[in-house]
């Protein structure tokens, strides 16, 4: 059997604004987060002695990360250098220039012949020697127009026509690989990409450019021991059959609050031709939460709030508060006693809505149809409105008092 471990998406260097700087080494919390997080999985690789791990893209936001972003995510993996384990960096589409061309933020491991490290920026395969024995990995990056079609083919179709073609081409070309495989060797296919029955995470919001969706058919393909996905920032299985399983890992860390209810982690695998078991590995990441709440009826509003902040755990949390509540009500919200609630938290934000009175739901008595004298009218809006019920003797009288007055003057 062959250990393997999966990751993917690290984005090391997203997510700033919701950390702090670490003032005892000047680094952004977040990105310390961040490298905690890859340093528990390559304490796994290295604790479990596994013979590849294998990365399946998007390891910063951008094709140019900060030199001291690169190298904290370096020092990690130098680990796998240093204890002699084969791996693999797949280029996603957060590697590549806005070109779409090359993976300017990992290739640097193959200019420098880092012992036992492939890049995969191309489609091909790889023959890998691990100390269990051999292993084939088909590298699959992040596919552009320009991959595999040129500027006249595409001119004049449609994206879903442009997609059609990529497909074909893809297919033609995969083949090509799959007919030169060692039908005795464990193969894993390993791929950033879209497939078309994925549920999708935060990568909607943060993909850049036009992406291609790509049919389940094209990656279960018997030849495949083991399909290594990356991109989709949820874990997930898309062959239920499990022959071959088909892993999306997930992101290791969340980058912002759509990833609130998410579980991050890795997957280990053991693999021989022919059989594969795997399981996904939890990570201990910073909880995101968030606390909503409507306080526009409320008598108290800033107890309300504060009653609701209670209800949660938000130590070391990256927590967003976002409070409903009306025009009149801003003046009694005070803006310390929310912060002092909100201390515990790793870092925190606060969001006032305004509810608008024109968005309030219609009392059908009122309707533009019905035929209800002024008084009535005033009297039944007041009896629908809660907040105004110690003002609504005075404004009715004042109210009688305007129409009396209006009649006697003549001008009804």
């Amino acid at each position: 059997m062959i250990k393997i471990l999966h990751l993917s998406d690290i984005h090391m260097g997203s997510g700033f604004s919701h950390g702090r700087i670490n003032s005892a080494t000047g680094l952004n919390t977040r990105l310390e987060d961040f490298v905690n997080t890859l340093s528990v999985c390559i304490d796994r690789a290295l604790g479990d002695a596994v013979d590849l791990v294998i990365f399946g893209g998007d390891a910063f936001p951008d094709a140019t990360p900060p030199p001291y972003v690169q190298e904290a995510f370096a020092s990690q993996f130098r680990r796998l250098v240093d204890a002699e384990i084969p791996t693999v960096l797949l280029v996603g589409n957060h590697d590549q220039h806005s070109q779409g061309q090359g993976g300017a933020s990992l290739n640097i491991y193959r200019t420098l012949g880092v012992p036992g490290f492939v890049v995969g920026d191309r489609l091909m395969t790889h023959h890998i020697q691990t100390r269990n024995g051999k292993v084939q990995v088909i590298t699959l990056p992040w596919l552009t127009r320009s991959t595999l079609m040129t500027r006249q083919e595409t001119e004049g179709l449609g994206l879903a026509e442009v997609n059609q073609l990529l497909t074909e081409r893809l297919q033609v070309v995969m083949e090509g690989e799959i007919r030169r495989l060692d039908p005795d060797v464990p193969t894993v296919l390993l791929a950033h990409l879209m497939a078309d029955n994925a549920t999708l995470g935060a990568e909607r919001y943060l993909a850049v450019g036009k992406g291609f969706t790509l049919p389940l058919s094209l990656l279960t393909r018997p030849c495949f021991d083991y399909v290594a996905l990356g991109h989709v920032h949820r874990h997930q299985n898309l062959n239920k059959s499990n022959n071959p399983p088909v892993i999306y890992p997930g992101s290791i860390e969340r980058v912002d609050f759509s990833e609130e209810k998410e579980d991050k982690g890795y997957v280990m695998i053991e693999l021989e031709r022919g059989n594969v078991e795997w399981e996904f590995c939890s990570l201990p990441v910073r909880t995101f939460r968030t606390i909503e709440v409507d306080v526009s009826k409320a008598d108290d509003p800033q107890a309300a709030i504060v009653k609701a902040i209670a209800k949660h755990d938000i130590q070391d949390a990256v927590v967003r508060l976002i409070y409903k509540l009306r025009s009149e009500q801003m003046d009694v919200i005070d803006s310390a006693s929310l912060h002092n609630a909100l201390s515990s938290a790793h870092t925190y934000t606060i969001q006032a809505e305004l509810l608008s009175q024109l968005a309030r739901p219609r009392i059908p008595e009122l309707s533009a149809s019905s035929s209800i004298d002024p008084m009535e009218a005033l009297k039944t809006y007041l009896q629908n409105r809660e907040d105004l019920k110690d003002i609504s003797a005075s404004m009715l009288e004042a109210a009688e008092k305007l129409l009396t007055d209006d009649l006697v003057m003549g001008n009804w």
